[in-house]
């Protein structure tokens, strides 16, 4: 007698899975306009496709967010996926974020002959000859209307896995949005022209470092999945809680595994050796968009993994983690006090506030969650901002400029430019009235209710010494006489000014009024379990 098996196809939930299915849709789209479409008419279109994309993809989430209410949501595709508070605020948080990333890369276009600024319009992706009125380089680009233009869909590709990441209910799913998330990353940070070499060697090193991450993680999954006979969250939880279980010690390592991953890809203390090199090296609108973003996505997967999987394991993994925030906040405040870099000095600054955030995710309460979400919400706009403005500073050449010691003077010749950095440096010193001291005030807050207070003391006396290097920055610009041949801040096309006017007004109102995005993240503190 033979027994015919039934495979039955799982079941997807398109309207809880909308803004994934949106934006992995404009990724596509944006391949098949590389594919077909005239070269003069790429950089619009692909433009045009990745706003209103990423625009229906924000509201689809929106709305999700607020049929939710108080619900604590439901998963979706057998359980992969889970749809509740805290994956729907990560990704609002990350399409605002990408919004603002792709008007900031869109600034990145060849510029025009009738230009009074000829080098107004060049940097990552426009050919450094280009540079002289008239060349053959120059006619070439303002033909094409951009060079290298598949940097829209590689950062949609980028975007749907950080969606997911965030978002992802058991260990497979995480690692797949893993993996969609870093590989174009790898590809769109070799893309810069100017500094062609430092650019791939960057990119290089990114990728090989992330492979040897996703190694560590995928072993640390098969570890939890030995040991519990499941790869869902909740399955893990729900073997380690078993009265007369085995022993935990497989799961505990495989945690530090997969914790291994995560940590990497927030760039913590001892896995940052990567971020200095790739901020610098890659096109600035990328440094400042995967600084924001990934982040984001990162600490969205290590609080579903700590909050739901592994909870009971506490005494076990948050020694660790108290290590590792320690060291992350040492570390990279020391290594940024001696840069001479501004963009390396902002790679230290992400690695020490990457420490800042550790000491929300180990106070393991819900204060710890909704602070850390108010946290990656808040410095992600900066970081962007942030970087926008390094773009803008080129030399006579037209290749960004980003020596402190050439930034001499800047703010006194660019008045708007020089206050505008000082805010974002300011509010990266959790200044009051920025809102880097409210997202500080915050986790503080939750990991000294939450027994971590060693963390706190570190954390205050951190930035404490921080404080000393963003300043140092502010008094370069305006107390400092320029050098002879000092650079010059370049007229951005209304895609960069929205950017830098956009992050600087979100700075200064959640400094101000932070309440609302507050109770927001206070309403998003529930996972599904």
């Amino acid at each position: 007698m033979t027994t015919v098996l039934a495979l039955q196809a799982p079941s997807v939930e398109y309207a809880q899975l909308s803004p994934m299915l949106i934006v992995i849709g404009v990724a596509v789209a944006g391949v098949l306009v590389e594919a077909f479409l005239p070269r003069r008419l790429r950089y619009r279109t692909q433009l045009l496709l990745s706003l209103g994309g990423l625009s229906a993809a924000l509201i689809a989430a929106g709305i999700l967010l607020r049929d939710l209410g108080d619900g604590t949501g439901t998963s979706a595709v057998t359980g992969s996926v889970a749809v509740d508070a805290p994956a729907l605020f990560l990704q609002v948080t990350v399409l605002v974020i990408a919004i603002l990333g792709v008007l900031l890369i869109a600034e990145r276009r060849a510029p025009s002959p009738e230009s009074d600024d000829p080098a107004g319009g060049l940097d990552a992706f426009t050919p450094q000859a280009a540079a002289v009125p008239g060349s053959v380089a120059e006619k070439e680009a303002t033909r094409a209307g951009i060079i290298q233009t598949e940097v829209f869909p590689f950062t949609m590709f980028a975007v749907t896995g950080m969606l997911l990441f965030g978002a992802a209910d058991d260990l497979l799913t995480m690692f797949i949005a893993l993996e969609v998330l870093s590989l174009p990353l790898y590809l769109v940070c070799g893309l810069a022209r100017h500094r062609r070499l430092l650019s791939q060697e960057a990119a290089l090193k990114y990728f090989l470092l992330g492979a040897f991450s996703s190694a560590f993680f995928l072993y640390g999954m098969a570890l939890l999945y030995g040991y519990s006979g499941t790869f869902a969250l909740t399955g893990i939880a729900d073997a380690i809680a078993e009265p007369g279980g085995q022993s935990s010690r497989v799961a505990l390592v495989g945690v530090g595994l997969v914790a291994v991953g995560l940590l990497f890809k927030v760039g913590a203390v001892p896995f940052h050796s990567w971020v200095p090199d790739v901020y610098q090296g890659a096109p600035t609108p990328i440094t400042g968009f995967m600084a924001a973003a990934t982040k984001v996505a990162a600490f969205g997967a290590m609080l579903r993994l700590f909050y739901v999987a592994v909870p009971e394991l506490q005494a076990g993994w948050r020694p660790m983690m108290w290590a590792v925030a320690i060291a992350t906040m040492v570390i990279g405040t020391v290594a940024a006090v001696r840069q001479t870099n501004v963009k390396r000095l902002l790679a230290y600054s992400a690695v020490s506030h990457a420490g800042f955030i550790l000491t929300g995710v180990v106070a393991l309460t819900d204060s710890g969650v909704s602070s850390t979400l108010f946290y990656l919400f808040a410095y992600g706009f900066s970081t962007l901002g942030a970087f926008a403005v390094v773009g803008l500073v080129r030399d006579s050449t037209g290749a960004e400029d980003s020596e402190m010691a050439r930034w001499a003077g800047l703010g006194r010749r660019y008045p708007l430019v020089g206050a505008v950095f000082a805010l974002f440096l300011l509010a990266f010193a959790g200044i009051p009235l920025t809102s880097g001291f409210v997202s500080k005030f915050a986790v503080f807050k939750a990991a000294g209710e939450g027994g971590a207070m060693p963390l706190v003391v570190v954390g205050v006396v951190a930035s404490a010494i921080a404080a000393y290097f963003y300043i140092r920055v502010i008094v370069w610009m305006f107390f400092t006489d320029p050098p002879p041949d000092a650079p010059v801040v370049v007229v951005p096309s209304w895609t960069g000014k929205a950017t830098v006017g956009l992050t600087a007004g979100i700075t200064l109102l959640l400094g101000a009024l932070p309440q609302p995005l507050l109770d927001l993240a206070n309403n998003s503190t529930q996972f599904l379990r």
